[in-house]
C-alpha cells in the first residue's frame, strides 16, 4: 500500500515536470538548446579527442530531437521535414571543423560562440519559416538571409573538412553529393514553403551535379583544403542564389551583373591563392 503511493506521487511529480519542459515559452526553449549543444560541443574535444567525431554525429541528431522539441506545436499543423535538414547539417559541420582548428582555449571560445550564435538565429529562423507557410510573416525576408549564410558557412565548413582527409575520390564526391544536396535543398526550400521536396527534385540535382563535377576537377587540383572549400562555398552561392532570385522573380539584368562579378572574383581569388601554394 506504502509503495503504490508513492508510486503515484512520484508519477504526479515526473508528469508535472514533463508537462513544465513541454510548455515553457519557444524562446526558453531556443535558449535551453544552445546552451546545452555548445556546452557539450565545447567539452567533447577535451574530453574525447579524436574520438569526438562520434560525439559530433550524436550532436548532430539531438540537435534535431532539440528543434522538434521547440517547435512541435507549430509543425502539428504544418509538418515540413525539410525544417531539420540545417540545423542537423550546420552542428555537423561546426562539430567535425571543430577538430581542424587550433587546440587553444581563446579559439575553442571563439568557434563555441560562432557556433551557439548562428544556432540561435537558425533556430529563430526555422520556426518563420513553419510558421509562414501559414501565414504571411514580415521577418521572412530577414529569416531567409539568415539561413542562407548560416548555409554558407556550413557549407565551407562541410567542404573543408571533406577535402582535408584527402580520401579516396569516389568517396569524397559521395560525401559532396551528399551534404550539397541537402543543403541546396533546404535553400530552396525557404523560398518555396512547399512540403513535397519532390516538386523541386529536377532543380535541385542538377545545381548539385554541376558541384559535384567542380568538386571532380579540384580533387586533382594541386591546393590546400580551405581554398577548395571557399571555392565550392562560391559556386553554392552563385547557383543558389540566383536560383533563389529566379523562384522570387527578381532575376533582372542588374542582378546577374552581380553574380557575375562575384564569380569573377571567386576564379581570381581561387588561381591566386592556388598558385602561391
Amino acid at each position: 500500500m506504502m509503495f503504490k503511493k508513492f508510486t503515484q506521487i512520484w508519477l504526479r511529480r515526473f508528469s508535472k515536470k514533463i508537462n513544465f519542459l513541454f510548455n515553457i515559452p519557444k524562446r526558453q526553449k531556443f535558449i535551453v538548446t544552445v546552451v546545452i549543444l555548445s556546452l557539450i560541443l565545447f567539452f567533447s574535444e577535451q574530453l574525447f579527442g579524436r574520438g569526438g567525431i562520434y560525439i559530433a554525429l550524436l550532436l548532430s541528431f539531438l540537435t534535431d530531437l532539440f528543434v522538434f522539441w521547440a517547435i512541435r506545436k507549430d509543425l502539428e499543423d504544418n509538418f515540413s521535414p525539410q525544417v531539420f535538414i540545417l540545423p542537423l547539417f550546420y552542428t555537423l559541420a561546426c562539430a567535425l571543423f571543430y577538430f581542424l582548428v587550433p587546440a587553444r582555449f581563446m579559439t575553442r571560445i571563439g568557434m563555441t560562440s560562432l557556433y551557439a550564435l548562428g544556432l540561435y538565429s537558425l533556430l529563430l529562423s526555422e520556426n518563420i519559416f513553419i510558421v509562414s507557410s501559414i501565414r504571411t510573416i514580415a521577418l521572412l525576408s530577414s529569416a531567409r538571409t539568415v539561413s542562407f549564410i548560416v548555409t554558407l558557412l556550413s557549407y565551407f565548413f562541410m567542404a573543408n573538412v571533406v577535402f582535408a582527409l584527402h580520401l579516396n575520390i569516389f568517396v569524397t564526391l559521395f560525401f559532396v553529393f551528399t551534404f550539397s544536396f541537402a543543403l541546396v535543398l533546404h535553400s530552396i526550400w525557404t523560398h518555396t514553403l512547399e512540403k513535397d521536396f519532390r516538386l523541386n527534385i529536377e532543380w535541385v540535382l542538377l545545381i548539385v551535379v554541376c558541384i559535384v563535377e567542380i568538386a571532380l576537377i579540384l580533387w586533382f587540383w594541386s591546393t590546400t583544403p580551405t581554398i577548395i572549400g571557399l571555392f565550392l562555398t562560391g559556386l553554392f552561392y552563385i547557383l543558389v542564389g540566383i536560383s533563389q532570385i529566379w523562384l522570387d522573380k527578381r532575376l533582372f539584368k542588374g542582378v546577374m551583373w552581380e553574380y557575375i562579378w562575384v564569380a569573377v572574383i571567386v576564379f581570381l581569388v581561387f588561381i591566386t591563392f592556388s598558385a602561391r601554394s
